[in-house]
C-alpha cells in the first residue's frame, strides 16, 4: 500500500505548466514522482529541471544522469544547466562584489536559473520540494542569525518573480514522510554527501542543534513551522497597518520658510506623531523609512533612532551602519544617506502578477496586490513615472499629471526621474508618498524590501 504524501493542492490549478527543480534527492524525488501520478487528476503539464552545481565531481555527474533518466521514464520534458558554484563565490576584486559561502552562491544560482528558465520556456511556475524540516531549520537558522519576526516567516509557499513563480507543495510534509512515500513506492535517490558536512551552518543545525533541541521538545520541528505561518499572517496585517500609518508621518525632504517642504534625497518624520504610536510601530516606521533610503538599520540601529526621535534634543545628530544619518530637529527626526551611498543607476521595470506579490530590489519595496475579483488585465507594471502620466488624487476633481504632483511635493534630482508608480491597464493605480483615488476590488499594499528578508534557502 503506498504510503501518503501530504502535498499542497491549492498551489496547483489545473492547466498549470509546472517544472520541478529535480535534484535527485528524497524530497525532490518524491514530490516529482507524487505530481507524475496525479498530473492527470490536477491538470498540470508537467516539467522536471536540474541545475549541475559543479561541485562534488563524479557524485554530481551522477545525480544529473539520475535526474536525467528519472524524468525520461516518467515520460516528462528534461532541462538542466551547470555553474561553476565554488568560482562564483570567489570575491571579485574587478566589480567588488564580495565573497559568498557555497551556501549562499548556490542558492543565488539556482534561482537565478529557475528565472532564467521561466522566462525562455513556456512554463508558468516551478515547484520547489522544501519540506516541514527544512521550514523548521529555516527558522530557526533565521532566529540564530538575529532576524526580525517577519523573518521567522522562513520558506514562503509561493514566491513570486517577474517571470513567473516559486511554488511549495510539499512544506507539510516531514523527511520521515517523504522516505516512507518513497520506500512504499520502491523508488531510490540520490543521497548527497556534502548534507553530511558540519561546515555548512544548516547541516549543523539539521545533524547537531534541532536533535539536541528536541530532547527538550520532540515537537519542535511542527511548532517552528507553526511560527512560520503565524509570522506570515501577522506580517501581512502588520503590512497593511503600515501602509495605512505611514504616510501620516513620514515626510519627503526638508520644510521651509512659508510652508512646504524642498526636495532632498532625505526623508523625515514627524516625531509628535510617532511618539503617540506603540513601540512596535514605532519600530516599523523608522525601519520603513530607512528603507526608503536604502538601508536596513539593525536592532541597535534601530533602538538608536527611536531614542535620538523621542527623548533625542534639537540639533543632535547620529552616523549609523550602512551610511545612514540621523539629524534631530525641534519638530522631527530626519533621515539621509552620506553621498556615497546614493546609487546612480535607473530602477527597472517589473510586472507584478495580479493578485501577487514580488521584490522589487531597484526601488527597495516589496509590493503585494491583491485583487477580487481578479481584473481583466493579469498583470501590473511597476515603472518609474515618465511625461504624460496621470494620477486622480484621493478626493480630487480629477486627473493630476505626474509632473505637477512631483512638483507640490518638491522632489527633484535623482529622486524625481526614479520616482515609482504603478500601471494596471493603461491607468496608474498607485504613486509611492502619493494617496490614489482608490481601485475598485484593488489593494496595493507595499513595505520596504530588506535585506536578508525572508527567501527561501
Amino acid at each position: 500500500m503506498r504510503a501518503l504524501l501530504p502535498i499542497d493542492t491549492t498551489l496547483l490549478k489545473p492547466g498549470l505548466r509546472l517544472a520541478v527543480g529535480l535534484s535527485g534527492g528524497a524530497d525532490s524525488v518524491a514530490l516529482l514522482l507524487a505530481l507524475a501520478e496525479r498530473a492527470s487528476e490536477l491538470g498540470l503539464v508537467l516539467h522536471a529541471t536540474h541545475l549541475h552545481h559543479g561541485l562534488r565531481d563524479e557524485e554530481a555527474d551522477a545525480d544529473l544522469a539520475f535526474a536525467r533518466d528519472l524524468a525520461a521514464r516518467l515520460g516528462l520534458p528534461f532541462h538542466q544547466a551547470h555553474v561553476d558554484t565554488a568560482a562564483e563565490a570567489r570575491a571579485n576584486p574587478a566589480t567588488g562584489k564580495p565573497a559568498e559561502t557555497i551556501e549562499e552562491t548556490a542558492r543565488r544560482l539556482r534561482y537565478q536559473w529557475f528565472r532564467t528558465l521561466l522566462s525562455a520556456t513556456p512554463l508558468d511556475a516551478i515547484a520547489t520540494a522544501h519540506t516541514l524540516d527544512d521550514q523548521a531549520e529555516t527558522v530557526l537558522a533565521k532566529f540564530l542569525r538575529g532576524a526580525w519576526t517577519e523573518g521567522f516567516s522562513g520558506i514562503h509557499p509561493v514566491v513570486e518573480f517577474p517571470e513567473g513563480r516559486i511554488l511549495r507543495p510539499l512544506l507539510g510534509a516531514t523527511r520521515a514522510q517523504v522516505e516512507a512515500y518513497l520506500h512504499s513506492a520502491g523508488q531510490s535517490w540520490r543521497e548527497d554527501s556534502s548534507n553530511r558536512h558540519l561546515t555548512f551552518t544548516r547541516n549543523r543545525i539539521r545533524h547537531e542543534l534541532l536533535p539536541l533541541l528536541e530532547t527538550w521538545n520532540p515537537r519542535l520541528r511542527e511548532h517552528l513551522a507553526q511560527m512560520a505561518e503565524l509570522a506570515r499572517d501577522e506580517e501581512s496585517w502588520w503590512q497593511a497597518e503600515l501602509a495605512r500609518i505611514a504616510p501620516q508621518l513620514i515626510l519627503p525632504g526638508r520644510p521651509v520658510r512659508g510652508g512646504g517642504r524642498a526636495a532632498g534625497a532625505e526623508l523625515a518624520l514627524d516625531i509628535v506623531k510617532l511618539a503617540t504610536q506603540p513601540v512596535a510601530m514605532q519600530r516599523r516606521l523608522l525601519r520603513h523609512a530607512a528603507a526608503q533610503l536604502g538601508a536596513a538599520p539593525d536592532f541597535a540601529s534601530t533602538e538608536a533612532l527611536r531614542a535620538l526621535a523621542l527623548i533625542g534634543r534639537a540639533g543632535q545628530k547620529r552616523e549609523l551602519a550602512q551610511d545612514l544619518r540621523a539629524e534631530r530637529t525641534h519638530r522631527e527626526l530626519r533621515l539621509s544617506l552620506t553621498a556615497g551611498a546614493l546609487s546612480p543607476q535607473p530602477p527597472a521595470e517589473y510586472e507584478i502578477p495580479i493578485p501577487g506579490e514580488i521584490d522589487v530590489p531597484a526601488f527597495g519595496l516589496h509590493i503585494r496586490i491583491d485583487a477580487v475579483p481578479t481584473p481583466a488585465a493579469q498583470s501590473a507594471r511597476l515603472r518609474n513615472w515618465k511625461p504624460g502620466d496621470r494620477v486622480r488624487l484621493h478626493h480630487s476633481s480629477g486627473p493630476r499629471k505626474v509632473k505637477e504632483v512631483l512638483e507640490r511635493l518638491r522632489i527633484t534630482g535623482a529622486s524625481r526621474a526614479h520616482w515609482p508608480v504603478l500601471e494596471l491597464g493603461g491607468r496608474i493605480i498607485w504613486m509611492q508618498g502619493v494617496q490614489l483615488e482608490p481601485e475598485p476590488g484593488i489593494q496595493v499594499v507595499t513595505t520596504p524590501l530588506e535585506t536578508g528578508g525572508s527567501a527561501a534557502p
